[in-house]
């Protein structure tokens, strides 16, 4: 059975590597926070919801199956944590089966059968919750998983496991027949199944018989070892056939445990915000290179989830833009509001919910990030060497369509010389079909690309009204060559006066 919960065609592969420059992605954007949320201390639900998380993908059909099952569990908040509850359930009963040995195929079907004997009750547990549920569900993944369930759990299936398993469980009796082969020794093993028991005076030997019957001595230790190998070469396809079948039922269980622990973070992080009293809205999911971008009330989750009193959201309304520059005051939330950007479209791109009263984008086959970086701690570099050599790892990973979120990039250098190597550098990318934002304090660099006419750019700034105050929003205007510094300056001096 297959499980596809999160895609239509495929299961998680949580070994499958994830795309270069997400540990970037994660520092830039304070995923590790929204992990955290996810996972409320729970290991498995963080390594998931990272992986599935920084995975994203570019298909707006899967992002629509995701987002209709995530639908259903949080309207079935106790139907989803009950089937992960089973899964942990077999999933344990299966680690406490002691002993494997793939050397005798005695102790493989001895495992085996002890594993799938427990993983039965599993089995029709999980059964019993899909056949409560099908009814109630929306969403084509759960209706498939669960049509599937009651289809290939039916009693008769089961009954019909638990008899093999009873008489594989009799391994002590075992019929094997054989022909003879080259040197007089056994070939053409068959493991036969009995079609009735032997009557007792047939095993005890009392019984008139049509066969010859040779009996091993109780000290005949080559005698012993010569039988255990035939039992051995008798039970071996059989040993092998049952540990796949169990392996399989092991599997199964394990990749809807994984599967639902995506679905239980985003549950986890819909209470944390919730709490908070901020929205979250499933946002619509357009095909790449529309170039649509509408948000309203767009907000920083990883901010909001820190424990800020108050986080301003923000709307936009971008068609055709390509390229997005973002000026204005120092401290106006600039940086924050490129991080919501970055993390709507990631979030979406998981086919979450995102942090945001409306959200219309166009999904993207990347997310790359370039931030400002503190001083290099052991000296080795400069800033911007340091830069420099982030921006060329960045470019050799884009693609048409990939959006890039540049912060403050290349500040670490003069006025000049930075808006020159920014300019060189997003002209180049904007070339080869690649969406950036940017935030930019470098005026030359912003009022250059103003000054250019651009029909795909869109410029907005911090707002800052006239006696200084900032209202933490975006607004639509041209670049200004200051940034108000100096409304910080009397800030400080001021309360330093008063105090």
């Amino acid at each position: 059975m297959k499980v596809h919960l999160l895609y239509p065609d495929r299961d998680l592969d949580l070994k499958a590597p994830l795309p270069a420059g997400s540990d970037d992605l994660v520092r830039d954007l304070g995923l590790e926070i929204v992990f955290g949320a996810m996972a409320g201390g729970d290991r498995l639900l963080l390594e998931v919801s990272r992986h599935v998380v920084l995975a994203r993908v570019d298909d707006p059909a899967v992002i629509r199956w995701r987002q209709d099952a995530l639908d259903d569990c949080a309207r079935l908040p106790d139907m989803a944590r009950e089937i992960y509850a089973v899964a942990l359930d077999a999933i344990e009963r299966e680690r406490k089966v002691w002993g494997w040995s793939n050397t005798f195929a005695e102790s493989v079907v001895h495992r085996a059968v002890d594993t799938l004997a427990l993983l039965i009750v599993s089995m029709r547990n999980l059964r019993d919750v899909a056949e409560a549920n099908e009814g109630r569900v929306q969403s084509e993944a759960f209706r498939r998983l669960f049509a599937q369930i009651s289809a290939e759990l039916d009693d008769a299936f089961l009954a019909q496991v638990e008899a093999h398993l009873k008489r594989l469980g009799g391994y002590n009796e075992v019929l094997v027949t054989a022909g003879l082969g080259s040197g007089a020794r056994s070939a053409d093993f068959v493991l036969s199944r009995r079609t009735r028991r032997p009557a007792w005076r047939e095993r005890l030997g009392l019984a008139e018989r049509d066969v010859y019957v040779y009996e091993i001595a109780p000290r005949d230790e080559a005698g012993s070892h010569a039988l255990g190998e035939v039992r051995n070469r008798g039970l071996a396809l059989a040993a092998d056939a049952i540990a796949r079948s169990c392996d399989h039922v092991v599997s199964f269980f394990s990749q809807v445990r994984n599967e639902l622990a995506f679905y239980l973070g985003c549950l986890n992080l819909a209470a944390s915000v919730a709490s908070t009293g901020s929205p979250l809205v499933r946002p619509e999911a357009l095909d790449a290179a529309s170039g649509v971008l509408e948000a309203d009330g767009l907000y920083d989750i990883a901010l909001r989830l820190a424990g800020r009193a108050e986080v301003v959201g923000n709307d936009l309304a971008c068609a055709g833009t390509r390229l997005l520059v973002v000026t204005g005051a120092n401290r106006g939330g600039k940086s924050t509001f490129l991080r919501s950007l970055g993390s709507a479209q990631v979030m979406m791109q998981a086919g979450m919910f995102v942090a945001a009263s409306r959200l219309r984008a166009d999904v993207r086959p990347g997310v790359l990030t370039h931030f400002r970086r503190e001083e290099d701690a052991a000296l080795e570099h400069g800033k911007l060497d340091e830069e420099l050599g982030r921006m060329s790892e960045l470019v050799d990973r884009v693609s048409p369509g990939t959006l890039v979120l540049m912060n403050e990039s290349f500040s670490s250098t003069n006025e000049r010389e930075g808006s020159q190597i920014g300019r060189q550098v997003i002209e180049g990318l904007l070339d080869s079909g690649v969406a950036v934002a940017l935030v930019t304090h470098l005026y030359d660099l912003a009022s250059g690309f103003f000054g250019d006419g651009r029909p795909d750019a869109r410029f907005v700034r911090a707002e800052r009204l006239p006696d200084g105050r900032r209202t933490f929003r975006v607004v639509d205007g041209e670049p200004l060559p200051t940034s108000h510094g100096e409304d910080l300056y009397r800030r400080v001096f001021e309360w330093h006066d008063q105090g």
